[in-house]
């Protein structure tokens, strides 16, 4: 994390993003506007090994097999920052814990799980890093491995997470956005989203301070370049559906701005 000239940590808004896959971000094809490194914002990764935390580097998109892979939240910073959200002299950090193939069926991200609870530490650190760093919001984007989970049971696990996180760290309303799945695979598996989708609809609804963005018109991976990757968004898919969390951001904290 970049320090100020007295040798602390600059104070920070604090970002946390979670989920599987289409969190982490496996956004093939083009992009209309590629993300360009911006010197406040910084990103705190999962630890890589049992020698260290937590690893820290400027935000950019993945690559893999020698190509850009795109997220949304790299496009919620780029409207954070230019928006004038992020004020003057702070900072941006990303808690990026999110990882791919992952959910509450296979518990992972239960209130016992090891994902929970190393997001949960890694939040932690990162408000230690300065007294002024501020939790700002929650991104969620999961529920693709849970599909076939009933609607009852998977919203009481989201419901336990992010009332978990508001809880621990003292921010009762922090707002929560949380979206729907790519659309091409919802048409491709009948009978099998509808559950979970409806439960992250009805979590967004009644946890106050929460939003459910929609992704009809969003690609994926497979409607732009072929290949059978029904599953993720295209990566200039991405690129709007961070736009559409920024959008319901702003929605929920207007008036809060300062």
């Amino acid at each position: 994390m970049k320090k100020t000239k007295a040798g602390q940590s600059a104070a920070c808004d604090i970002i946390i993003v979670a989920g599987q896959s289409n969190a982490e971000g496996c956004g093939a094809g083009p992009a209309e506007r590629p993300f360009e490194p911006d010197g406040r914002v910084q990103v705190m990764s999962q630890k890589e090994n049992k020698f260290s935390r937590f690893k820290f580097a400027d935000p950019a998109e993945r690559v893999w097999a020698g190509k850009p892979c795109g997220n949304f939240w790299l496009p919620f910073v780029r409207e954070y920052v230019e928006s004038g959200r992020l004020r003057p002299g702070r900072g941006l950090l990303i808690v990026q814990a999110a990882v791919g193939g992952t959910g509450f069926a296979d518990h992972r991200w239960g209130p016992e799980d090891d994902l929970y609870i190393n997001m949960l530490k890694m939040i932690k650190a990162a408000l230690a890093l300065n007294l002024k760093n501020e939790l700002k919001a929650l991104l969620w984007h999961q529920g693709e491995t849970d599909c076939g989970t009933d609607e009852q049971t998977h919203a009481a696990h989201l419901e336990t997470l992010l009332r978990g996180v508001r809880e621990k760290f003292g921010v009762p309303a922090l707002p929560f956005v949380a979206g729907d799945f790519v659309q091409h695979w919802k048409r491709d598996n009948p009978g099998h989203t509808e559950s979970v989708v409806a439960a992250i609809r009805s979590v967004c609804g009644s946890a106050g301070s929460a939003a459910f963005v929609e992704t009809d018109g969003l690609l994926s991976n497979d409607e732009v370049l072929g290949g059978g990757d029904n599953i993720h968004f295209s990566r200039a898919a991405l690129e709007k559906l961070g736009r559409r969390y920024f959008e319901a951001y702003q929605n929920l904290t207007m008036g809060d701005a300062s």
